[in-house]
């Protein structure tokens, strides 16, 4: 056995508990089959907490996830929750998590199985094979950035309405150094290529973002490919020509926007991961919190209809991020990979081309029987 890795699991709320059982399927099957030994627990966030604690996430809970190796999530949130203070909302426990562990560094890959190509909005010869990880810095820019707020503008005649709206994009070197690392470092284990997007041409912050990443690459990652783009124009071109790029590197603003246009080219929503790092522990193992990009879809929760192919690849990123297991990482997409090259498919996969339905735990022992070579 390997030595053991702590993995803190969160289910949350929705279809959060269902798609996190799906997991721990998993990590059963690698435990007994390949060695790995992982140290679990389980604990409450988002509606979950606040049921049990009257806080989305209570302060022990934060203890356990700033101490574990990692952190696997599976989604918060729902209608029941919509009339809290804003203070109390489910989201409020994922922030915190995001704030308090200091995740920098957020990863969303953007991977088009072959099998579902004809999903995309796009041509399969655009999408087929695509593999793209986009890197959104997390904890600064302009959803951080002060002054912030609404306020009244009552000395400006000019202005019906009287009030003005005001967001501050804001960035340090330092922010911008370490997460052009963390893209440098991915790019290594890829295609060695990064693209970096930014407005330098009317942005002074998009001016800094490009001269700080352009002096990590010079200084510290030379024999990596580096490229600048506009942040525009990067739109523009994942949905042009997406296979051109490998590791692409942006603020938190343009992440965000940009990881989502990504992310529709792959087709579903279900089937997308992602993993938020920060800095090294002691024991050289990031700060890491692993989660679906999907919402908590409460109009399906309890009926067995989820997809929990998000949530289990999170766990393949964990597997490749914070415990060095790469090789294990890419046997469970390969199994997800041969799953839907069967054709089976939970109720969000059932396109034109048709398939094999199955339920929520179904696809979870499909995956299993495809590791155990079945």
């Amino acid at each position: 056995m390997s030595e053991p890795y702590s993995l803190l699991i969160l289910p949350g709320d929705g279809i959060g508990p269902e798609v996190m059982a799906e997991v721990v399927k998993v990590i059963d099957w690698f435990q007994a089959n390949r060695g790995l030994n992982f140290d679990v627990s389980h604990d409450l966030v988002g509606g979950a907490a606040y049921d049990a604690h009257g806080v989305p996430l209570a302060d022990d809970t934060m203890a356990r996830a700033q101490a574990a190796d990692a952190v696997l999530l599976g989604a918060v949130g729902g209608p029941k929750y919509d009339q809290l203070d804003f203070s109390v909302k489910p989201e409020r426990g994922l922030l915190r998590l995001r704030k308090e562990m200091d995740l920098f560094a957020n990863l969303r890959p953007a991977q088009c199985f072959d099998a579902l190509a004809d999903f995309s909005s796009l041509k399969r010869d655009v999408v087929a094979g695509l593999d793209i990880l986009i890197v959104r810095e997390l904890t600064s820019g302009v959803y951080f950035g002060e002054p912030r707020g609404i306020h009244s503008d009552d000395n400006n005649p000019e202005n019906e309405g009287g009030r003005v709206g005001i967001n501050t994009q804001r960035y340090t070197s330092g922010e911008i150094r370490r997460v052009a690392r963390a893209a440098f470092e991915l790019a290594k284990r890829r295609g060695n290529k990064v693209c970096s997007m930014e407005k330098a041409n009317v942005m002074e912050s998009g001016i800094l973002w490009r001269e700080e990443v352009q002096w990590v690459h010079d200084n510290e990652y030379p024999d990596v490919e580096l490229t600048h783009m506009y942040a525009d124009n990067g739109a523009m071109q994942l949905v042009r020509r997406p296979q051109q790029f490998d590791v692409i590197v942006t603020d938190n603003l343009f992440g965000d926007i940009l990881s989502d246009a990504a992310a529709m080219l792959t087709g579903s929503l279900g089937m997308l991961p992602s993993a938020s790092l920060g800095a090294p522990m002691a024991n050289g193992r990031p700060k890491a919190l692993y989660e679906p990009v999907h919402g908590s879809a409460p109009d399906i929760a309890g009926q067995g209809k989820a997809n929990p192919i998000a949530c289990i690849l999170s766990f393949a990123m964990a597997l490749r991020y914070s415990f060095d297991q790469g090789d294990a990482a890419a046997e469970l997409e390969q199994a997800v990979e041969k799953v839907l090259a069967d054709g089976v498919r939970t109720p969000d996969l059932m396109g034109a081309q048709g398939g094999i339905q199955v339920s929520t735990a179904q696809m979870g022992d499909k995956i299993i029987a495809a590791l155990a070579g079945g």
